[in-house]
């Protein structure tokens, strides 16, 4: 396998191989993605040649869908991820045109939630394109079994102390400030209380200043970037998962802590209504409702045999609908298929 990017995070597999394409005009200008297509476009043809792949999976839309859709390659599968077609359509016509452009180019469209598949049809997708298939979660490797009492003392938490963790990165649409503003309600309720923010990104030093401000920095760990195999830990060793998204398609964080059987509050977006039921795996709310994420939050650390219910219901959801082996076997399968037909046609 080969990857094409031009920022990658640690933890690939070391067999497969990475293929950087360089940002020459700086990311923070606004005209950067714009201004290194050209260039991006010449190097990923270039790459492709050499490489000689037997299909081609491009995940988001936008960015590297256009690559890929202007790279002239097929079998061309496009994988959408969320905001690429939940939010860059939105933004204006122009935008949703090149997106309907691109998508008439593929043979294949991956998408991981119903949400997803209506938005691909509204944008003029070919339905017999679409196949919704999910992310998949390794429920071995993301297991309650994974609590670790080492972990908790190097956070400097102790075995009283309650933990509610959030796993978004930090960035704007993942709507920080929501949970930080409904913090001091908690720690009025709940004093005895851990907030673990993990996750890397462009608001991190914003989110600290602020956290700073309103005087709520102590009782909040900021870890980082958390590696995927050491993600489980941080996830079995908390209390309440939070999420105050302001849009996803299928939350991969959140399956993960529910995997780890971490009960979930999170904000009233589709792609989460298609895995928690209110009242019954977690709780859901309506946006910037700060005052019903802390009750929520707090009626949750008050109730250990809800959190337990919650729990066991939701890890038993992404066992039965999102194993990992199983969604990716589907994945392999849609590949081959292709892969077959170009070969017949080629013949």
């Amino acid at each position: 396998m080969h990857v094409i990017c031009a920022s990658f995070a640690e933890g690939y597999d070391p067999t497969i191989q990475i293929h950087r394409i360089y940002w020459r005009i700086p990311k923070r200008f606004p005209i950067a993605e714009y201004a290194n297509g050209v260039p991006w476009l010449l190097t990923t043809r270039k790459l492709l040649k050499n490489i000689d792949p037997d299909i081609l999976d491009s995940h988001f839309i936008t960015g590297p869908g256009y690559l890929a859709a202007l790279s002239g390659f097929h079998p061309l599968v496009l994988t959408a991820w969320g905001s690429d077609i939940l939010i860059v359509p939105k933004q204006s016509r122009f935008h949703r045109s090149i997106i309907q452009r691109v998508l008439k180019r593929a043979d294949k469209i991956l998408c991981n939630s119903e949400v997803a598949r209506t938005t691909l049809l509204d944008l003029k997708a070919d339905p017999v394109k679409i196949a919704k298939i999910f992310n998949g979660i390794d429920t071995n490797l993301f297991a309650p079994e994974k609590k670790d009492a080492r972990l908790r003392q190097k956070l400097q938490i102790d075995e009283e102390t309650q933990v509610v963790i959030c796993t978004r990165n930090l960035e704007l649409i993942y709507n920080h400030e929501m949970l930080f503003e409904a913090i001091p309600l908690i720690l009025q309720a709940e004093p005895n209380t851990v907030f673990i923010i993990a996750g890397a990104g462009s608001q991190k030093k914003r989110l600290m200043r602020l956290a700073q401000q309103m005087n709520i920095l102590e009782s909040i760990r900021f870890v980082g970037y958390v590696p995927h195999s050491e993600l489980p830990n941080y996830l079995a060793s908390s209390d309440v998962y939070v999420s105050t998204s302001l849009s996803d398609s299928m939350s991969l964080s959140l399956q993960e802590a529910m995997a780890c059987s971490v009960s979930p509050v999170v904000t009233d977006v589709l792609g989460n209504r298609e895995w928690v039921t209110d009242g019954e795996t977690g709780f859901i709310i309506p946006f910037n409702n700060t005052v019903m994420l802390a009750e929520r939050i707090v009626y949750l650390l008050r109730n250990k045999q809800l959190r337990k219910s919650f729990g066991a219901k939701g890890r038993q959801l992404i066992v039965d609908n999102d194993d990992y082996i199983t969604e990716m076997g589907k994945v392999e399968e849609l590949y081959s298929d292709l892969v077959r037909i170009y070969e017949s046609r080629s013949k």
